[in-house]
């Protein structure tokens, strides 16, 4: 097998790249591509094409163990590999989440449940309430100045969403809503009823479990 220095410059995976977009790439050819060059004693085409094999093999199961098992491969190749695929789970891949109740969105809220702030969430879904983006609107003491519709439906317009959570975590430890909670509820559902954005529910989460707005019929 030639080395890259020896293949035609138009069909190295970088010019071909240039030219052609990373979609024309194969497996291979796009590995070769992160990596760059191989070692002293293994070109990057033979590292490629193993590294390509366990990607094709192990898919997200994929571990730095898994590479550095290939020659070649030390902890800097493994490392870009992993690197690039971390990038793209958190910003191009996206399991698609679709909202039934309460208990489909609470995983969702792991993440602030035993928080020591209160975090306010707005979760924008689609008309099929399939989970488009979570973002969190404010950190620190919830009141009504604070969590502002313009703020909360800025970045829900942009997704052109049909529907969305709220959520907010209580770190008292006890999730039921404050009068502040329910005045925030019903200042933000007015404002999505004249944006014509359906509110499905407003969960408060908290270490000993969690409280749905729409399972108590404060969801109108």
């Amino acid at each position: 097998m030639n080395t890259i220095k020896q293949m035609p410059a138009h069909t190295r995976p970088r010019e071909k790249l240039r030219e052609r977009g990373a979609c024309a790439l194969t497996d291979e050819e796009l590995v070769a591509a992160i990596l760059g060059m191989g070692t002293a004693g293994v070109d990057v085409r033979t590292i490629a094409r193993q590294v390509a094999g366990l990607i094709r093999e192990h898919k997200a199961a994929l571990t730095l163990e898994h590479l550095l098992a290939v020659p070649g491969v030390g902890l800097a190749k493994a490392g870009q590999i992993l690197s690039a695929f971390e990038l793209a789970r958190r910003h191009l891949i996206k399991d698609t989440v679709r909202i039934v109740t309460a208990a489909d969105v609470v995983p969702l809220l792991a993440d602030i449940a035993g928080k020591q702030q209160e975090h306010f969430l707005c979760i924008s879904l689609n008309g099929a309430n399939e989970v488009i983006e979570k973002r969190t609107v404010t950190i620190g003491l919830l009141d009504r100045s604070q969590v502002h519709p313009r703020e909360v439906f800025a970045d829900v317009i942009a997704d052109r969403a049909a529907a969305v959570i709220f959520a907010h975590n209580h770190p008292s430890g006890d999730p039921k809503p404050s009068d502040a909670d329910i005045a925030i509820h019903e200042q933000l559902t007015q404002a999505a009823k004249i944006l014509g954005i359906r509110v499905l529910d407003h969960i408060i989460v908290a270490r000993t479990g969690h409280y749905s707005f729409q399972e108590t019929g404060l969801v109108h």
